[in-house]
């Protein structure tokens, strides 16, 4: 059972965890890349994650993350975004809302905590295939672009 109100209260304030984040990002040594890519661009894409994510964590299919994610590996990998950053990037995205779950979770009972724990299952779930498509993407236009091997 998946607590809307959680949810909601996540969307609702998708715009102050995707500054949190942009501003991680920003001075995050271990981002130092992303420090070169447009502030707007990733808030577009981080406010989108944020914003919808109940679209995400319960109507999604793995064909929709794979689209949104392979994408998103085959574009910093084009960036130039080393591929240690692009998953630490997409870790932090989902530590900021983990915390923000913990924090704002307004755990009041058992049911509400069992809620609460169900939807940081469903995140951690969620931002794991993530990542592994992310992976995926950025390695496929990796691996195209090696020269071929002497023979």
């Amino acid at each position: 059972m998946l607590s809307a109100r959680l949810v909601r209260m996540i969307e609702d304030h998708a715009e102050e965890l995707t500054r949190g984040l942009l501003d991680d990002l920003a001075t995050n040594a271990r981002t130092s890349a992303y420090h070169k890519i447009p502030r707007e661009e990733l808030r577009h894409r981080l406010y989108d994650v944020y914003r919808n994510l109940g679209r995400w964590l319960g109507h999604t299919t793995d064909e929709s993350i794979e689209a949104t994610y392979s994408e998103l590996g085959r574009r910093r990998f084009a960036e130039g975004v080393p591929l240690s950053e692009v998953v630490y990037a997409l870790t932090l995205s989902k530590y900021h809302l983990r915390d923000f779950i913990r924090t704002r979770g307004l755990t009041d009972s058992a049911v509400e905590l069992y809620q609460e724990q169900e939807l940081q299952r469903l995140v951690g779930r969620f931002f794991d295939r993530a990542i592994y498509y992310t992976i995926r993407g950025y390695e496929r236009v990796s691996t195209q672009r090696e020269p071929a091997a002497a023979a």
